[in-house]
């Protein structure tokens, strides 16, 4: 039952004004915000709160909540109706055992992200869109506190010497913050979330994101164990794509999960899931995606499945493509296939070991079999804008051809992308050992 329906219709709270006439005191803003403070106060005086139990006492705490707020109204002399009563209940509920002004927009299935860019300014993303919102925090230690109570659970720090950190949240939402005096106009939230559930390849259909065509052709390819790497610039929808095409791997193959902060989701059975862990305060015991990556290949994986490749890792992950852990998926960021490939090159330089590019663009030729490349368009939604073959050296360059595409053709006046998805006629390298697997080739 919601505290709406236990309470009935227009009931009033607090002292009544014909029993206190003189004593009534009007209802303000400012009553609103110092009332709110003092049953906070009160409750965190009065009980014992920890972060990783609250959830489990949270409809004890919720009536503890509403006798304190109906007795801090009559000890003030107080008079508010219902509505006023909920709000303020739903700020202290959200407060107390939530993550304060943001929670409610983590509640909206609608909202994809939330950005605090100050205590006094929160934007998120709905269906694409930015919106500025009129929630605020009082103050910059209040974004602090949520911080706080974000990273706690997780063992993680955030301060002076270590003034950034990557988190998650319990439903797996992906959190970035920052503070000064790195970010100068206050400490700032970045909040990716996910859906409660996670998508499936039919989701990304009817959002548009690619054709059921593309989508047994993506089945097909993990199926066959190529390694696949998906790129696309930051929001363009990589994780949730990697998501899904992970969730094809059968489920007798052991998977091993190597990630920043734990954000894939797997039905699997047979399933590891590692994450990196930074340095203490003493700077030392810092764990990266390299030494992840790493210690995998003791692990008998069938699969590994990276997060997303930045660094010296990328060495790695071409390595244990090449050496026998095939069907390895990863993603990074990229505005082309092309360019993912040139920025592997980088990355793999970024290991420290002097190779000559011609040495590190075999390693690349010899492991990828396949990139798609995600986009965010300008109306907000998400296409796959490349699924292309990597096809192995030609002289000095690697050679890639594409296998889908889409073709953009403008806008609607709605503001809508135009365009269609096209397949190029051509037939990939790798079909004739797909099929030697028992797998149809799905592009006829």
């Amino acid at each position: 039952m919601t505290l709406k329906e236990r309470l009935g219709k227009n009931q009033k709270f607090g002292v009544d004004a014909r029993k206190t006439p003189s004593g009534q005191k009007s209802f303000e803003k400012l009553e609103y915000a110092r009332l709110i403070e003092k049953v906070q106060a009160r409750i965190v005086e009065e009980y014992n709160l920890n972060f990783e139990t609250m959830e489990e006492e949270q409809e004890q705490l919720e009536e503890e909540i509403e006798k304190l707020l109906q007795k801090i109204l009559e000890e003030e002399g107080l008079e508010i109706d219902q509505k006023i009563f909920i709000d303020i209940f739903q700020e202290l509920v959200d407060e107390i055992m939530g993550f304060g002004p943001i929670t409610t927009y983590l509640r909206d299935g609608d909202v994809t992200e939330i950005m605090v860019n100050r205590h006094d300014r929160i934007f998120v993303e709905k269906k694409g869109k930015l919106i500025l919102t009129d929630k605020e925090f009082k103050n910059n230690a209040h974004v602090n506190h949520i911080i706080e109570k974000i990273v706690a659970p997780l063992g993680r720090r955030i301060d002076e010497s270590s003034p950034m950190v990557d988190a998650r949240l319990p439903n797996g939402s992906r959190v970035n913050a920052i503070i000064p005096p790195l970010a100068i106009d206050g400490s700032s939230i970045t909040i990716r979330k996910f859906s409660e559930e996670p998508f499936q390849i039919k989701d990304l259909v009817s959002f548009g994101t690619l054709t059921p065509k593309m989508a047994e052709f993506i089945k097909a390819c993990v199926l066959a164990r190529l390694n696949i790497i998906v790129s696309g610039g930051t929001g363009s929808g990589k994780t949730t794509t990697l998501n899904v095409i992970s969730s094809f791997i059968p489920n007798e193959e052991r998977i091993v999960t190597i990630e920043d902060a734990a954000e894939l989701r797997l039905d699997q059975v047979n399933v590891v899931r590692l994450e990196t862990r930074p340095a203490n305060i003493e700077g030392s015991g810092s764990v990266s995606i390299r030494d992840l990556v790493k210690n995998s290949l003791r692990m008998r994986p069938d699969r590994i499945v990276v997060g997303e490749v930045r660094s010296g890792e990328a060495l790695d992950m071409l390595q244990a493509m090449n050496t026998g852990h095939d069907g390895s998926i990863t993603t990074g960021h990229a505005n082309s296939p092309r360019d993912m490939l040139s920025r592997l090159e980088t990355m793999v330089l970024m290991a420290g070991m002097d190779l000559p590019v011609r040495a590190i663009r075999e390693q690349i030729g010899s492991a990828l079999h396949l990139v798609i490349h995600q986009s965010r368009m300008k109306d907000g939604s998400r296409k796959i804008t490349h699924i292309s073959e990597v096809q192995g050296m030609e002289g000095d360059i690697v050679i890639m051809q594409d296998i889908f595409r889409f073709i953009q053709q403008g806008m609607t006046p709605e503001g809508k992308v135009k365009g269609h998805f096209e397949f190029m006629n051509i037939m990939p390298s790798f079909i004739g050992e797909m099929e030697s697997k028992g797998i149809p080739n799905p592009l006829v």
